[in-house]
């Protein structure tokens, strides 16, 4: 999908995401289309992130674009049966193995749902608390503050032409580092595990912050979950 047409789309489902939006309701697992792959809830409200993150994008992100990645993962299970079979993670760690007739697609759609699912955990109603335990003391070492992460990740984000995400990752020394990874490529296929990541396709928050990158990751650091950021680096570091 070009821009233009990325575009057109935004345009016609915000009508249908503001119309459809019904206060706090929390959204629940739902099928994107026949198949072993299901979108995941958010577990928490459309609205519960607001201020912040406005209800209509994370309606319109989850039930639309999440969902259009669980669907392209049904169609391809009967080209490669595999992909119902094993572990995301394992094959998104090595695409080699991944027959080269489907593994572009598998790359992008099974990439996109495993980095949704991913992020929807690490965001939180109420408000974004500091790092703490271990995770905190690994910041201080490799980054010298938690305000020397935050600059470099934001930094990277930016940084990130077009569409992608930007990590924070235990990498294979051990040691947390910064990561960019463009479309829906995710950090295993680099042998790092994410402890937090933010999507910067312009669907993340076009609705609200247009073409504004830096005012969306603003708000982004609001919602971090840092409870779920410390659980992911203590499973990173197992």
């Amino acid at each position: 999908m070009n821009r233009r047409e990325s575009l057109a789309l935004i345009g016609g489902a915000t009508v249908m995401a503001a119309g459809a939006i019904a206060g706090g309701a929390i959204a629940q697992t739902q099928p994107a289309s026949d198949g072993p792959f299901r979108l995941p809830p958010l577990g928490y409200g459309y609205d519960a992130l607001e201020p912040h993150i406005d209800a209509a994008t994370m309606r319109f992100h989850h039930d639309f674009h999440h969902a259009a990645y669980v669907k392209a993962c049904n169609e391809l299970v009967p080209r490669w049966r595999e992909l119902a079979a094993t572990p995301a993670d394992r094959i998104l760690a090595d695409l080699d193995n991944v027959p080269a007739a489907v593994r572009d697609p598998v790359r992008n759609n099974l990439g996109g749902d495993w980095n949704h699912t991913f992020f929807w955990t690490l965001m939180t109603p109420g408000g974004s608390k500091q790092p703490s335990g271990g995770l905190i003391a690994a910041i201080d070492s490799e980054f010298g503050s938690y305000s020397g992460m935050t600059e470099q990740l934001t930094s990277a984000a930016l940084g990130r032409f077009g569409s992608g995400w930007a990590w924070l990752v235990v990498n294979k020394s051990r040691k947390l580092a910064i990561i960019s990874t463009a479309n829906q490529d995710t950090p295993l296929a680099f042998d790092a595990r994410p402890v937090i990541g933010v999507d910067v396709w312009e669907h993340a928050y076009y609705l609200k912050h247009q073409n504004r990158r830096p005012e969306y990751l603003k708000a982004w650091w609001n919602v971090v979950n840092w409870d779920k950021a410390l659980s992911n680096f203590k499973n990173a570091m197992a």
